[in-house]
Parts: structure tokens; sequence; C-alpha cells
């Protein structure tokens, strides 16, 4: 690690440390991993991780989640939240986030309030100012702290920090919440995120890290990385088999690989070149 980067990890420390005690929004990914970790390193049983648990969010990955904080003896609590039954948030316009990340943060703040924590922090972290998150707005507005960003600390240097600090979860893909899969103005139900989740867990079933199912109505179209398609093709029969059974008609393995935030793309009516690997 060098000078600049351990000046950042000092940065980070110092201003966990000034907080007091906190409660630390926490998915499992690498970026909260890591202010949960050293949240408990400078501050101890003053803080606390929060899992946020909605059908927005993988079985999976709390899971994970709870097995990492387990690992490293941090502890944690289970956060119930009730995005879903947000009109605003099921109408699944632009803003999506902003309402689920609303819920999250009036659940924490009313937390913080009753048992006395002293502040609220999350994962952003200073890569995350270039792109359009109406959920940062909301914690903003709720007055959450964001460690790694106030540090300086981009995502490529949150992996370095995690890996030098040993967490597991260092090269761990970004894992967005299941509504991500959902084309904007299709309404958000616990039902179709069920259908989306089963989906993906036939992907994982068969080792496959980064992957997208985005749901069409009755297509669910895989995004895999280009060097994973040729797998995904030699599985073709367990992949169309396990997702119909999720409820999906038609089975499209999307050539364009994977990509972040792709469905931005379909909504402005853009799309790419699929190959269908399974249909009736």
């Amino acid at each position: 690690m060098n000078d600049t980067l351990n000046s950042k990890l000092e940065r980070l420390r110092a201003g966990l440390r000034a907080l007091g005690s906190t409660l630390v929004a926490y998915s499992g990914g690498v970026d909260s991993a890591l202010v949960m970790v050293v949240a408990h390193q400078e501050l101890g049983e003053r803080s606390l991780a929060c899992i946020g648990v909605s059908p927005s969010y993988p079985t999976r990955e709390m899971r994970d989640a709870i097995k990492l904080a387990e690992l490293l003896n941090v502890p944690y609590r289970l956060i119930d939240t009730q995005e879903h039954l947000d009109p605003n948030y099921a109408a699944n316009l632009s803003d999506r986030c902003y309402f689920c990340k609303t819920e999250l943060h009036d659940q924490l703040q009313a937390l913080a309030q009753a048992e006395g924590w002293g502040a609220i922090v999350d994962g952003n972290n200073a890569s995350d100012l270039g792109d359009y998150r109406p959920g940062m707005t909301a914690a903003r507005e709720h007055g959450v702290h964001s460690p790694l960003l106030e540090a300086g600390i981009t995502k490529a240097e949150v992996r370095e920090l995690a890996q030098t600090l040993g967490l597991p979860v260092w090269d761990k893909p970004a894992m967005a919440c299941l509504s991500s899969r959902v084309p904007h103005g299709t309404p958000i139900t616990p039902e179709l995120l069920r259908q989306i989740e089963s989906a993906e867990d036939v992907l994982v079933a068969l080792g496959f890290r980064q992957f997208r199912v985005r749901h069409h109505d009755t297509i669910a179209r895989i995004e895999l990385p280009a060097e994973d398609l040729p797998t995904a093709l030699d599985q073709r029969e367990t992949i169309v088999a396990g997702i119909k059974a999720a409820g999906y008609r038609f089975v499209a393995l999307d050539l364009a690989g994977f990509r972040s935030g792709s469905l931005n793309a379909t909504n402005g009516h853009t799309s790419s070149i699929e190959l269908v690997i399974g249909d009736r």
C-alpha cells in the first residue's frame, strides 16, 4: 500500500472515530464491508452493522453478508424495510432508488434515536460522484455520512484496502438490488422480485459470479461477461430448464455481455443483439 492510500486509510479511521458511535448501512458488498470492518476496529461495540432486508435484497446476498459479519466477529442486526409498499417505489420510475434509501434511512434514523447511536454511515465512495444516484440524495437528506467518500477513497482503492485488510469480499462483483433488473415503468412487486431471484439462483448454482437476469415480461435476458458466454452455452439445457421453472417462457443470452445499468439503455429504445437459447 502506497503512502497516499495509507494516508486515506488513516483519514477513514479518524473520521469514524470522530463519530463516536455508528450504525453502518451494510449490504455485504466490498464498499460497506470495508466501512463495517474499519468502524469495528476503531469503535468496537460502539459500531453496529445493519442489514436492510426486503424483497429486493437477494436472500443469497443476505446470507453472505451475515456470514462475513460473523466471520469477522462484527455485531450486526437485520432491519426489515418495506419500500415495496411505497407507491412511489413500486411505480419503478428513474428515481426509484431515492424511495428505497429513504425507507432504509428512516428505519436507521429511528433506531439511532431510540438507542442513542451517534451517526449513520454508508459505503458510498469517491467513484460514485459521477453517477446518477438518487439514493445518495436520500442519504444526504437524512444526515448519513459517507466515510469512504469523505476520505477520498475510490472504488479501486476500496478493493485494494479490502485485500490488504484480508477481507474475502475484496474482489466480489458489484450486485445491485433485484429491482434494477426491471425496466423503468414496469411495476415492482414482491412476486416479480422472487421470480427474478429464482432465475438468478440458477446461475449461482452453476458457479457464475457476475451476472444479471433482466426481466422483459415473458423473457429472461441473461447478461454475463463475454468470457463466460461459452460456459453458458455448454450449460444451455440446465439454464433453460431452471429459468423456465422460475416462470419465464423464453430465455435469451445477451451477446453484448454484462453491462451494469444496461436497462437504462433499453429504456431509451437501444437494444443489443441477443441469442435465444430456449423458448416455448
